[in-house]
């Protein structure tokens, strides 16, 4: 696998869809149809063009090779520790994407700089609904969540690859094989790695069930399945080589993360906890990408956070066994969904939903 050449290929089918629908003046009228497509049970829309019904079609079903109970094993996973896996995703994997320079220029060449309140709740939307009971069956809704992020993705290509601020030589093409990839190594195999920084367990098998979901997710959004690892201990290779090359300091990277860090600190009540987001962020990255990105320092709080870790990782181990230990679990996990439920709805244009299951 040539992985220099991912960065100049693109998603052929979900483009195909988008440049038809740009040509003909039917993308407005699309997306209507599509707003209200929120099920996996759900008809097709009626009214919709023959592509985008053909394309709807060829992308309703995951890979044969998905392992259905390693899917509900991630799930389960997922109910007992999602409140870590949304702090290590809002603290650590946001960041380490800022970290890479070309999708931070495409950020802000679809102005997205100054609206991280969207990026993460779409994130955070598209997490949910993965993390859904039979995500990708009967009863869920992350299908359509990933043909609809599939779309945009290619739309993104599109509109940023005709931009004269483009340069495709140097750059290749904007949301490419080569960034879906890193993406998906970073939202998978280093938000274990972020969770074992801040002392939570993760065992090696949820490890694997956890990368497996992603690698079918992955699937379906369109990255070419020879381009995945099978396994996490090849994709935490490949993390570390790849998509730890490609991490620079740049300035559309520091101005994303100082604004990811001003929205957080808007759940801190008050001046008493200034630069707890910023020693959180420290905790669950590289130190190297924390400076690039001129995430502050401050060395009270950062004792604090990784003794904090350490705290954490004995509640735990004690959390099966302890009724206090679960109790502060849950209720960490109450104030921060509470919180970034709050910031992120209120009166943003992007609502976060959460599915009736994971609400507890």
């Amino acid at each position: 696998m040539d992985l220099q050449a991912l960065k100049y290929e693109g998603d052929p089918l979900a483009d195909a869809v988008i440049a038809h629908l740009i040509e003909s003046g039917d993308l407005n009228e699309v997306n209507q149809v599509l707003a209200e497509f929120r099920g996996n049970d759900e008809p097709i829309p009626a009214h919709l063009p023959p592509v985008v019904r053909d394309y709807l079609v060829a992308t309703d079903d995951p890979p044969e090779w998905m392992d259905e109970e390693r899917v509900a094993r991630a799930h389960e996973f997922f109910v007992d520790d999602g409140v870590h896996v949304a702090s290590v995703l809002s603290f650590g994997a946001m960041v380490n994407c800022y970290a890479q320079p070309r999708p931070s220029r495409v950020l802000t060449l679809t102005h997205r700089l100054n609206q991280p309140h969207r990026r993460l709740s779409e994130t955070s939307q598209f997490v949910l609904n993965m993390m859904e009971p039979n995500a990708f069956g009967t009863g869920g809704s992350f299908v359509p969540t990933i043909q609809k992020t599939r779309l945009i993705h290619a739309a993104v290509r599109y509109f940023v690859g005709r931009s004269p601020e483009w340069d495709h030589e140097a750059d290749g093409v904007p949301v490419c094989q080569q960034d879906l990839l890193g993406a998906l190594l970073i939202f998978s195999v280093q938000v274990i790695d972020g969770m074992r920084r801040i002392g939570v367990s993760v065992t090696d098998t949820e490890a694997e069930d956890y990368y497996h979901v992603w690698r079918v997710a992955g699937a379906v959004l369109g990255i070419r399945p020879d381009a995945m690892p099978d396994t996490l201990a090849e994709a935490e290779v490949l993390s570390n080589t790849m998509v730890r090359a490609s991490y620079a300091p740049s300035k559309e990277g520091v101005e994303l993360t100082r604004n990811l860090v001003e929205l957080y600190e808007k759940f801190v009540p008050g001046r008493a906890f200034d630069g707890v987001v910023a020693a959180m962020v420290r905790q669950v990255v590289d130190e190297e990408v924390a400076d690039w990105l001129e995430v502050p320092r401050s060395r009270g709080w950062t004792t604090a956070v990784r003794t904090g870790a350490k705290v954490m990782g004995v509640f735990e181990r004690g959390e099966d066994r302890s009724r206090v230990a679960r109790a502060v679990l849950d209720k960490a996990g109450d104030l921060l969904l509470g919180a970034s439920v709050r910031t992120l709805t209120d009166g943003q244009p992007t609502a976060l939903v959460v599915p009736a299951c994971l609400r507890r």
